[in-house]
């Protein structure tokens, strides 16, 4: 039976990380906020898509505002919304559903007195109040400077590289620029300027900024960031604008003028990763956005050399047992089947899950080479046993256990302990070497 070594893909990544020539990026998504721990009952500091659903549409079930020349309330008008969303075969949208479908219906009404129900104006306030709530679920704080996003930081500001750390985001929260700002360690976003920060389009695709500012690159938009007089983004310090905010759920984007962002954005993630030897390490990433995944697939087809590390939190495969009577079935769900999908068929994608991966297209579990490895080949204590109690086929247990490892990094915290002991070795090497 085949086994990938956790052991020996630690090291990879240690080893990655740890060549200042080779071009190195990180891919923070969705997952990532809810790896940071918070005090009892204030848990997550950010919700997952699901949570976030939830919280606007309770709060905009709290609106009793009726727009002008409208016969219902926002709220009424939000839950028509959905329905339509759901017509269109979405049994379930989320926010991120609900906002694109919004703003396609925006694009088409311009001129029109009627769009399925709704009129040009209802669904300006519907779209203005559904990114003022996203807004003020995001407006929050990290709890210390204990986090991942800080270990995140200080390796970025702690290690000497020739070629700059590039960080992409879809997430539209502001925790890694606090992060880097409380250990000042300088980033650019794109945007520059002192009153008005405006995106500079040729410093992004030229990327001639200082070599030790971290590029952070933001592909759906910032909750401070927007639209002024229809035409111009810019980024303020005050979250308190009163014009559009730039927040992109999906590829589809209705303006001109909010396309430039993310279409310079993604082809920065593009140009990226067509660099020779270019290695991006995804970290909360479920792979649900197709456009995303064109990008990075693409990109990963035209050079060879180029290599994507999906870390994916949680198991690849989960068994459950149903019951109809006497008899019990067992199914086995795949929780990231359309990362497996890509994996498979992709030698420089690999995706590294709590219980397996693939890596060269190949999908096995975790076992190490050598059972008896120390703790020095264990950073972040990231590879753990775990004993299985083994079945007869009756199902019940023997008294046999069955040797299984776990490969932790896919949780974003234990990620942030890898790379602040990385940290530490690294500049043991250096005092030891006489550097």
């Amino acid at each position: 039976m085949t086994f990938h070594d956790p052991i020996r893909q630690s090291k990879y990544l240690r080893q990655t990380l740890s060549q200042d020539k080779k071009p190195v990026g990180f891919f923070i998504s969705a997952g990532c906020p809810l790896a940071v721990a918070m005090p009892e009952g204030k848990w997550p500091l950010i919700p997952d898509v699901a949570g976030l659903t939830k919280y606007v549409k309770d709060e905009i079930d709290k609106e009793t505002t009726v727009i002008k020349n409208a016969t219902r309330s926002l709220a009424d008008a939000y839950t028509k919304l959905i329905e339509e969303v759901v017509k269109t075969g979405k049994i379930n949208p989320n926010i991120e559903d609900i906002l694109s479908f919004l703003r396609g219906m925006m694009q088409i009404s311009k001129g029109a007195t009627d769009i399925r129900g709704f009129s040009e104006t209802e669904l300006k306030n519907l779209e203005k109040i559904v990114c003022q709530k996203i807004a003020e679920k995001l407006n929050v704080e990290l709890p210390n400077n204990k986090t991942p996003y800080h270990k995140l930081a200080k390796w970025v500001n702690n290690i000497d590289r020739d070629t700059p750390i590039e960080i992409f985001t879809t997430n539209y929260d502001l925790l890694l620029e606090e992060a880097f700002e409380s250990l000042k360690v300088p980033y650019f976003d794109g945007f520059v300027g002192t009153r008005f920060p405006f995106f500079d389009l040729r410093a992004v695709e030229d990327n001639l900024i200082p070599i030790h500012w971290t590029r952070l690159w933001k592909i759906h938009g910032s909750i401070n960031w927007y639209l002024k007089d229809n035409k111009d983004v810019y980024r303020s310090t005050s979250l308190e604008e009163c014009d559009s905010y730039i927040i992109h759920p999906s590829h589809l984007k209705y303006d001109q003028s909010r396309k430039m962002p993310y279409l310079a954005l993604i082809d920065r993630l593009n140009k990226f990763l067509r660099q020779n030897s270019a290695v991006l390490i995804l970290s909360g990433y479920s792979f649900s956005d197709d456009h995303l995944n064109d990008t990075i697939l693409n990109a990963l087809r035209a050079n060879p050399t180029a290599m994507v590390i999906a870390l994916l939190y949680g198991d690849l495969t989960t068994i459950t047992e149903e019951k109809e009577g006497e008899e019990t079935t067992v199914k086995t769900i795949i929780n990231y089947e359309k990362a497996l999908n890509l994996a498979e068929n992709r030698s420089n994608l690999s995706i590294w899950t709590l219980d397996e991966a693939v890596i060269g297209g190949l999908r096995a579990k975790w076992k190490p080479t050598k059972l008896d490895f120390e703790a020095e080949e264990n950073l972040a204590n990231a590879i753990k046993p775990k004993d299985i109690p083994v079945l007869n086929e009756e199902g019940k247990e023997t008294g046999e256990k069955l040797r299984e490892y776990q490969f932790c990094i896919g949780d974003f915290s234990v990620l942030g302990d890898f790379l602040q002991e990385l940290i530490g070795k690294e500049q043991f090497k250096i005092e030891k070497d006489g550097v």
